[in-house]
């Protein structure tokens, strides 16, 4: 019943469906050695990740590692996988690669990047990574001859200060 009550009423736009997003992240466990996300806290924006193996993340390397998670995401978002701050500080560990898109079903993996000189091991459990589902705007895109003036123009890199 509750899967019901937060569905939304999509219609039809530009050939994609849009609706008001609704409040499920819905799961599924590819093998017993799956571990549901979940948030550490009751205002954590990300739901932590877990890995399915053991592994090891070689110095100065990188590593798929596999959650054996597929996820389906509301309308109008996308999910981002992002570091843990615990691991980014004392590992060194990052991640790479990390958006999935609304129409993905497929293994949710999670690149870690070691930026460290020793290796590091990833058990069966341990949460690697964060899941943070956000909002986002798809807007058509229109090729146009010039755009607006602005104060910062064609600034780029470095160009408002270190």
């Amino acid at each position: 019943m509750a899967l019901k009550m937060a569905q939304t009423v999509c219609k039809q736009v530009n050939g994609s469906e849009i609706g008001e997003v609704n409040s499920f992240l819905r799961v599924k466990k590819l093998s017993d050695k799956a571990i549901l996300p979940s948030r550490g806290s009751p205002f954590s924006a990300g739901y932590d990740l877990s890995s399915a193996t053991e592994t090891k993340v070689p110095s100065r390397g990188k590593a798929l590692i596999p959650t054996d998670l597929s996820i389906a995401i509301p309308h109008g978002t996308y999910a981002r996988i992002a570091p843990r701050s615990g691991l980014a500080w004392k590992h060194s560990i990052d991640v790479g690669a990390g958006v999935i898109d609304a129409d993905y079903r497929g293994p949710i993996g999670v690149i870690l990047f070691n930026h460290s000189d020793v290796d590091f091991e990833v058990k069966h459990g341990d949460r690697i990574a964060q899941l943070i589902i956000e909002k986002i705007l798809t807007p058509v895109v229109t090729e146009v001859d010039d755009l607006d003036s602005t104060v910062r123009g064609s600034g780029g890199f470095g160009s408002t200060g270190i």
